[in-house]
């Protein structure tokens, strides 16, 4: 017996060819002619990478300060030996022993962690608590800083995290569904841009995106032309 379609599935067909591929513009407009849930989805640029994961040079992760900001409430901490100065910059939890140990204690209840150079020393004890969950501070990531105040201002201002799977997929925050399609599309424009800075020097001969998609939590994917990102 054939299945019937939901109402959700028949309305997202009627908004365009999902098999077709769009410019970034594009791609936001269609999802945002896609049936909205009840709750203010998030959405993403998901990307298909032409690396090998098993090869430590060709690992792939980075930041990328969203121009619209990214819709959501960052929780941060900060090991610091001066924790003051990080309340006072709008961390929601500072500290230095006292909240290694909270940590250690199997406390993560926070978005991203920030520590102090100095300070990563002591941080390393929380590593096997913090790393599995993608929240251990590093350079890379610019969440090692001594700037203390702008490195807070810049989490929670927008900037965002990204950092490839076990499977060479990434996927990459770039607003929320209350975004108007203009802030979507200049968000997903910076963090594709961002994703091409990231490519691994390693990478010779092979494509390094092979596919690139929008969606949010309850939509059907839309399909973005990768040509115009490909060197």
């Amino acid at each position: 017996m054939q299945k019937k379609e939901s109402k959700r599935y028949t309305a997202t067909k009627a908004v365009g060819d999902l098999a077709a591929s769009y410019s970034v513009a594009e791609a936001v407009e269609m999802l945002a002619k896609m049936p909205k849930a009840k709750f203010d989805e998030t959405v993403e640029i998901s990307a298909r990478l032409g690396v090998d994961p098993k090869q430590s040079d060709q690992m792939v992760r980075g930041t990328v300060s969203l121009p619209n900001g990214s819709g959501k409430k960052v929780a941060v901490i900060v090991f610091t030996e001066n924790p003051q100065e990080a309340l006072d910059a709008g961390a929601d939890a500072a500290g230095l022993a006292d909240l290694i140990e909270k940590v250690n204690s199997g406390w993560t209840g926070f978005d991203v962690a920030i520590s102090t150079t100095s300070a990563m020393k002591d941080v390393r004890k929380v590593a096997r608590v913090l790393g599995p969950r993608g929240l251990m501070p590093n350079p890379k990531s610019g969440t090692v800083s001594d700037d203390i105040p702008a490195t807070i201002k810049a989490v929670k201002g927008g900037r965002v995290e990204f950092k490839m799977d076990k499977t060479a997929n990434i996927a990459i925050v770039i607003g929320k569904r209350s975004f108007d399609a203009k802030q979507l599309a200049e968000n997903a424009e910076a963090a594709i841009q961002a994703l091409v800075k990231a490519e691994p020097e390693a990478l010779k001969g092979t494509k390094f995106i092979k596919s690139l998609t929008v969606s949010s939590t309850m939509s059907a994917g839309v399909k973005i032309d990768v040509k115009p990102y490909i060197a």
